[in-house]
């Protein structure tokens, strides 16, 4: 394993901290918060590097507010400042971090993503069925309440193993740190990832990359596909998926602290569809998931309608397109 040194130099730069400010300022000119940091943008730069290098800087509390996408979630959001110091930890940070990830993990990264995910795991139901001509089963499962439950001393012991920069390790800990959920369960640390952080998106896949690599390396699991806390392992076999329940449960729950959703556990034929990232994949073809339909439906207007029929590209949505066209009048 290759060992990083010399990283918080590389992170607190001003050369990284203004160039990041420019890709973090796109699409948010307008917002007032933006708007004030950056009429004294040399000054607030110029302090926030002072603070880093002695050792002076804090993070700010977060601003908490609710989002539907589709379910309600509670996102916190960080003063200016540190979201653009996590930038700059994420641009330095991920590419140390990002050859270590398995090659079917899709949440959050470069040349990945939902569309990616969901065309790895249906090639990959080819495969498994032997061009669909025997049976084919996937096991699905959701971590409960992930970010909440990211326990920070494990974290913080998985950088460690990789980083042996102590001031980029202070660094992480401070932004790691600034957040604690308000989780009952009793807890020997503190534990939760802000929803909203740059870093969180990249913490979550270094914290989940423990399992990954013990399903892949350990387990030698050939069919397995992750995007952030949802997960799906293939298998010619039903009752393999089942000896392997209580496997996973126990590794999530000593290695990491983490729980399946009880609720969000299930074992299904390939011939009753598999519901991943929004589509359900069948034999030979894959849909739209039911309640995206839904929801494109009540959502759709003239201004998303392209990110709409780009989502359809995905599927067999030939019926679903007229009927979009209908709805807005085009057709």
């Amino acid at each position: 394993m290759e060992i990083c040194e010399n990283i918080f130099n590389k992170i607190t730069l001003l050369e990284n901290l203004f160039s990041v400010w420019d890709k973090f300022k796109k699409g948010k000119q307008n917002k007032p918060d933006i708007q004030a940091f950056e009429f004294n943008l040399e000054e607030n730069i110029f302090k926030l590097h002072y603070e880093l290098l002695a050792g002076a800087y804090r993070h700010a509390p977060y601003h908490g507010f609710y989002v539907r996408d589709p379910k309600v979630r509670h996102i916190h959001k960080a003063a200016v400042r540190d979201r653009v110091l996590h930038h700059a930890v994420f641009r330095v940070l991920s590419p140390i971090f990002e050859p270590t990830f398995i090659a079917n993990s899709f949440s959050c990264r470069i040349g990945k993503g939902t569309h990616k995910g969901v065309a790895a795991m249906e090639n990959a139901t080819r495969k498994a069925s032997r061009n669909y001509s025997g049976p084919c089963f996937a096991l699905k499962c959701d971590i409960r309440k992930f970010f909440y439950s990211v326990d920070h001393q494990i974290l913080k012991k998985i950088l460690v193993r990789r980083i042996k920069d102590v001031q980029a390790l202070w660094l992480c800990a401070e932004i790691i740190d600034s957040f604690e959920s308000k989780n009952p369960r009793e807890r020997e640390s503190k534990c939760g990832l802000p929803i909203g952080n740059l870093t969180s998106q990249l913490f979550a896949n270094i914290y989940l990359n423990e399992f990954d690599q013990f399903i892949k390396h350990k387990l030698k699991i050939k069919y397995y596909f992750r995007y952030t806390d949802d997960f799906i392992i293939l298998s010619r076999r039903e009752n393999y998926l089942k000896l392997l329940l209580p496997i996973i449960k126990s590794f999530l729950k000593e290695r990491l602290k983490l729980q399946l959703h009880p609720n969000k556990v299930f074992i299904r034929k390939l011939s009753q569809g598999i519901d991943f990232l929004g589509y359900v994949v069948l034999p030979y073809h894959r849909v739209l998931r039911t309640t995206t339909k839904r929801r494109m439906f009540k959502k759709i207007n003239a201004k998303n309608l392209q990110s709409y029929l780009g989502i359809l590209k995905h599927c067999m949505g030939y019926k679903l397109r007229v009927k979009v066209f209908e709805r807005l009048g085009i057709m």
